[in-house]
Formats: C-alpha cells, sequence, structure tokens
C-alpha cells in the first residue's frame, strides 16, 4: 500500500512474513539492501517484517516486483546470491522478469559445496545451449558474464558424465603493460598467474586438492597456448580463455586441433586487446570468417549481461561511450 507521497517520489511498502526468507531477501546484517537500492535508484528501509521503498514510482513498483519474484525463488528453497539479486534488476530493467524463474529450472551441476550452479540471465543460457549443441562456441563479451566460469563448469559436467576423457584449457600469454620475462621462477611459474581465473574456476567446483590430483593425472591439463601446436586434441573439452590476444595464426592452429569426441570454447573481449600495435586479433577475424561455417556458433554478451556488481556494467559502459566518441 502507499504510505506517503510527493510530487515526484512515492513510498510503499512490501511485507515478507518469513524471517528466514527475509534473511536470504536482505542478506546478513542487510547486506543487499545497498544492492538493491543503486540498482534500482530507490531508498529501501526495512522495519520489522516490512520493507518501506522510496523513490520514482515507476522505479518502486519495478522494485517490489523485483523482490517479489526473489521471494519467490526463496519459498522454493532456493538461496540467492548478489549475482541473482543483479540479474533479476536488469531483466526487470529489461522487461524480461516474468520469465527469471525459468533460468533456475536448470542446473549445470554442483559446486564443491554443493550448491547447484545455474545461468544468471538469458545472455548466459544461449552461451550454454549453445556449448551443448555446437562443436566449437564463441563467447564475446565483457569481463564478468561469467564466459570462463560457465565454460569450465560445462566440461566439468562433461567430464563427470563420461562425454569427454579430459579437459585442456589454455590461453595466450601476452602481457597486458607488464613483461614476463621481469617475473620470477620457470615458465610454468610466469605463466601461471595469467591462468589464474581459469584456477579460480576449478578450484570453486573441485576444490583445490582435487583439482591438483586431476592435473597430475592429466585428466585437467592447463597451459600456454603456444603448448597446442602440432597437437590432435580427441575425447576432450578445450577452453581457450583471452582469445582476443591470439594472432590469426594462433587462431587457426588453435581451432585446427580439434579432435573426433571433443569440444572446444573460444572466449574473449575484443575491447581488452593486449597485442602489440599493427597485430590484428584473431578473435576478430574468426568471427567474419567463421560467420557461416556450420557447428560453430558466435554468442555477444554486452554490458547488460554482466553478472558482477551493477556499477561494473555502468564502468563498461561509460568505457564503451568514451571509445565511441574518440572514432
Amino acid at each position: 500500500m502507499f504510505l506517503a507521497a510527493d510530487a515526484k517520489k512515492i513510498t510503499m511498502s512490501f511485507q515478507i512474513e518469513n524471517p528466514q526468507v527475509e534473511v536470504g531477501l536482505l542478506g546478513t546484517q542487510d547486506k543487499y539492501v545497498a544492492l538493491f537500492e543503486e540498482g534500482m535508484n530507490v531508498t529501501i528501509n526495512p522495519f520489522g517484517n516490512e520493507l518501506k521503498i522510496t523513490g520514482e514510482q515507476e522505479d518502486v513498483h519495478l522494485t517490489i516486483q523485483v523482490l517479489q519474484e526473489l521471494v519467490d525463488l526463496l519459498t522454493q528453497g532456493i538461496m540467492i546470491s548478489s549475482a541473482d539479486i543483479v540479474s533479476a534488476m536488469k531483466m526487470a530493467h529489461r522487461g524480461t522478469l516474468q520469465y527469471f524463474g525459468d533460468l533456475y529450472n536448470e542446473k549445470i551441476i554442483n559446486d564443491r559445496k554443493g550448491r547447484p550452479i545455474r545461468v544468471k540471465n538469458f545472455g548466459q543460457r544461449q552461451y550454454v545451449h549453445a556449448m551443448k549443441d555446437n562443436d566449437i562456441t564463441f563467447g564475446i563479451g565483457p569481463a564478468g558474464t561469467g564466459k570462463t566460469y560457465l565454460a569450465v563448469a560445462m566440461a566439468i559436467a562433461a567430464l563427470k558424465r563420461g562425454e569427454v576423457e579430459r579437459i585442456v584449457l589454455t590461453r595466450p600469454a601476452v602481457e597486458a603493460g607488464e613483461s614476463l620475462g621481469f617475473l620470477p621462477g620457470d615458465l610454468k611459474e610466469k605463466v601461471d598467474p595469467y591462468l589464474r581465473p581459469i584456477y579460480d574456476a576449478l578450484n570453486s567446483i573441485f576444490g583445490a586438492d582435487h583439482t591438483e590430483r586431476l592435473m597430475e593425472r592429466d585428466v585437467i591439463e592447463i597451459a600456454p597456448l603456444a603448448y597446442m601446436r602440432g597437437r590432435t586434441l580427441d575425447n576432450a573439452f578445450v577452453i581457450l580463455d583471452e582469445a582476443q590476444n591470439t594472432t590469426n595464426a594462433q587462431m587457426k592452429m588453435f581451432l585446427t586441433r580439434l579432435g573426433f569426441g571433443s569440444k572446444m570454447v573460444v572466449n574473449g573481449d575484443v575491447s581488452q586487446i593486449d597485442l602489440p600495435h599493427g597485430s590484428r586479433s584473431g578473435l576478430i577475424s574468426a568471427q567474419k570468417i567463421l560467420a557461416d561455417v556450420p557447428s560453430i556458433e558466435f554468442v555477444r554478451f554486452s554490458a547488460e549481461d554482466v553478472v558482477r556488481h551493477p556499477v561494473v556494467a555502468k564502468i563498461i559502459t561509460a568505457y564503451e561511450e568514451h571509445a565511441d566518441q574518440e572514432k
């Protein structure tokens, strides 16, 4: 019901009957309140089992719809995180909130703590379905869209189902403003920091100890892209990360490693190219060269698909607009 109104702003209340649902919705010590306020441009004041929401009329009504969708998930026993909240808010702004609950009908795999890994938005859903239905999938878009994590999750799920015998993860060792030569240690120690996002994804699903054991048995191989030359990868799930930093020759070399019973996923962000000046990105070229090749699908993400803090998407959009102005 309406509690107050002025010329522009209104205040409405939202009731939460179940205390456990309230904790799940707002987080411990109401840590998600600021996230809702940032993403929906409203002010939220919790009072007991009631939330008072103040803002522009459209924002307030949309916030209540988002809260209701999240409450529906919580009452089904599905725990939510900040990423779920960000996804719901973005779908609300896009006018697709009515499909939000459908995203939770499909589970990829459980992480090491037994929590289900699911897609967070339609972009991710399209990406996962592309990986299921094609031999080679390209995921192109900004950081924070879940490309690497979902690809690793799909690889692990395929491994556990016996669809592949091993997982191969690689990326080009191109410096982003820093020189590998000045880093201490041997080649593996120099390259490992560049592979950290892949390790993080594996560890969150398998756990560090299990990941290490699988690497020792070569069930999981993590290596620089240069190590792929001259090989044919059969019965493997192969992921190339940071593909924007491949040359045309490297991209062709990698894609032609595809063997029988294998899948490939190529991920990259064409706005973050660290190649030497004058070198053309193999990822940019591949979009044109392979556009009409069967069994290859390109999935493109935008700032709207970012599942990190709402400010991250705004930062990406601001940089994109600035780049457009400088062209």
